[in-house]
């Protein structure tokens, strides 16, 4: 065996891989211990030089000197008699220690072979765990490559820096198709270690991807003049992304947006014209729970901060916009405010509310009329808004004016409820102050 030519053919494929020549060093002893392990059985008597810049191995073997008689383990002892037929080592005796050099070449052609072979699926080892390193230290990171392999219904890999990612299906915008040879950006969201190696998961529908693109496009949020608070997203279909500021003289919002609206759109076409909607936030939940339902504009919202739930009331034709397709607009502000969010008609909130309010307390309805009611069952404020309107006007003694007249008592009736409350909860909280 050609020491030196062996050496070189290890450190070239190294080269290959990008690993240090002292960790090929390294790698060689390893690969040795495992020759001499399998010819000997044993390795604990056995030192190894690797010199990789003078294509030098060197192993040495200390042995035992026992007598000639107790001579029982040819690996770890040597005779008397064998012991003074070494160079220098005439003068022996036995229990001292002997060093044999061991010639490499004695591990055969066969046994070099399986020795690359161990080489090669270490170095691939080193690689992946080099790789599997990088790329976890990159995590949230966006990276740019190239589409070589896009299953169909499945996931889609690409190129980066000659290592392949893997985008799921999951990971992927609905809307948008990717064939062969495209360029794309995606944010890498996770990085696994496989029987196969590293898998490095990539995502453009992750909310991340989104923030990230928002650093990339508005400098005021990558120096921190603007941060992000939150984000909530459908990919491909809508987002909302509430952001603010400590420095008064910019406008958080206009920031995001850019000069005739440069910054969005960029963002929005890299995302497949996915609906954005920026929200100035404020420490004021109605307020901010108010801009986050856009582009619906509730007629008010109450609010139960232990619960962190809020009832948002619309105008009737308003409802819809404010729900929006398949419930969109409504799940996208619970999320990114943080709060359970129920949408309802401003028609059947009243029908709610006045179910505490009773028909004879209210002031402008006479007791004829309360009773004529109260005969029908009518005895609060929520029967009379639930009941039939023809049913209504057939009891007797209310006519279309009287009804018309008692719409408008009960519908004060209810502003004045409304009104207390809200008056009730600035009480609370100034008392908390």
């Amino acid at each position: 065996m050609d020491q030196k030519k062996l050496i070189e053919a290890f450190v070239e494929l190294a080269k290959e891989k990008n690993m240090p020549r002292a960790e090929v060093g390294s790698i060689i002893e390893n690969v040795i211990e495992s020759l001499i392990k399998r010819k000997y059985g044993d390795v604990d008597n056995f030192d190894i030089i690797v010199n990789t810049k003078m294509g030098e191995i060197e192993i040495y073997q200390e042995l035992e000197v026992v007598s000639d008689d107790d001579m029982d383990d040819e690996v770890a002892q040597i005779s008397l008699t064998d012991a003074k037929k070494m160079p220098d080592s005439e003068e022996v005796e036995v229990g001292e220690i002997v060093v044999r050099i061991i010639d490499p070449s004695i591990f055969g052609r066969r046994s070099i072979s399986a020795a690359k072979q161990i080489l090669s699926q270490r170095i691939i080892e080193i690689e992946r765990e080099q790789v599997f390193s990088e790329y976890q230290k990159r995590i949230g990171e966006i990276v740019v490559g190239n589409i070589h392999q896009a299953r169909r219904n499945g996931a889609v890999f690409i190129n980066n820096d000659k290592i392949e990612l893997k985008m799921p299906r999951n990971e992927q915008i609905p809307t948008e198709r990717y064939h062969r040879g495209y360029t794309i950006k995606a944010v890498i969201k996770d990085v696994q270690m496989s029987g196969k190696g590293p898998e490095i998961i990539i995502s453009r529908s992750d909310e991340l991807f989104l923030r990230r693109l928002f650093e990339l496009e508005v400098p005021e949020i990558y120096d921190g003049i603007v941060e992000i608070k939150t984000i909530a997203r459908i990919p491909g279909r809508r987002s909302k992304i509430v952001v603010t500021t400590n420095d008064k003289r910019i406008d958080p919002v206009g920031a995001c947006v850019g000069i005739k609206g440069n910054r969005i759109k960029t963002i929005v076409n890299e995302v497949g014209g996915e609906n954005i909607d920026i929200i100035n936030y404020s420490i004021e939940s109605e307020l901010l729970i108010s801009r986050a339902l856009s582009p619906a504009k509730p007629s008010f919202i109450e609010i139960d901060e232990e619960r962190k739930y809020a009832l948002a009331v619309f105008e009737d034709e308003e409802i819809a916009t404010a729900i929006g397709s398949g419930g969109v607009n409504i799940n996208l502000t619970s999320r990114v405010t943080g709060y359970e969010i129920d949408a309802i008609r401003q028609s059947e909130y009243n029908r709610l509310e006045g179910d505490d309010i009773f028909i004879e307390d209210i002031e402008g309805i006479s007791e004829g009329q309360v009773k004529a009611l109260q005969n029908e069952e009518i005895e609060t404020v929520a029967d009379f808004l639930n009941a039939d309107t023809e049913k209504l006007l057939n009891i007797k003694g209310i006519g279309e004016k009287t009804f018309e007249k008692l719409e408008l008592i009960i519908q004060k009736a209810l502003e004045n409820k409304r009104e207390e409350k809200e008056q009730e909860l600035d009480l609370d909280e100034n008392q908390v102050i």
